[in-house]
């Protein structure tokens, strides 16, 4: 870990909420936001997560699996999204919001007409708005916990 954590603090409680307060609590109440008042299909929501994950490194947010209402994503989910270009059991909508996550992630001056062309014909713009700050949430805050060596014992709290 890249932090001091004080004796008998827990890591993820100290760093989102102690430390930085004022930026820490606001930074998590975003991070919950996306779980609890996404619009987004699990399956879609998942391959952005889950590519983003796969791109920050970040341990836990690879093993986490969001569940709603009791569904989660098959345990090959996660080779799909490696494979996102090439894997059968995608649609076209999630094999796009993998996409996105990726080029959003690492090639985003790339971005160009055609890219934008076929997200229109899939997604609303409401539904790219949301992907994209799903999007940027998961980028920033799991490559923060790597960064900081905190994704080895991070658990986020279930949305209330």
């Amino acid at each position: 870990m890249n932090i001091d954590i004080p004796e008998g603090k827990d890591p993820i409680g100290y760093v989102w909420g102690e430390m930085v307060p004022g930026i820490g609590t606001a930074a998590a109440n975003f991070s919950l936001a996306v779980y609890a008042h996404t619009t987004l299909g699990l399956r879609e929501f998942e391959a952005a997560r889950l590519r983003i994950a796969q791109i920050n490194g970040c341990v836990f947010c690879l093993d986490w699996r969001t569940e709603r209402d009791g569904e989660k994503v098959e345990d090959s989910f996660l080779d799909d999204v490696t494979n996102w270009r090439t894997t059968e059991s995608f649609d076209d909508r999630t094999r796009l919001a993998a996409e996105y996550a990726e080029r959003y992630a690492v090639d985003h001056h790339n971005l160009d007409e055609e890219f934008w062309a076929r997200m229109a014909r899939h997604y609303t713009q409401h539904e790219i708005v949301e992907l994209s700050m799903s999007i940027g949430s998961w980028l920033a805050f799991g490559r923060l916990n790597h960064v900081l060596g905190l994704d080895v014992m991070c658990v986020l709290p279930s949305p209330s």
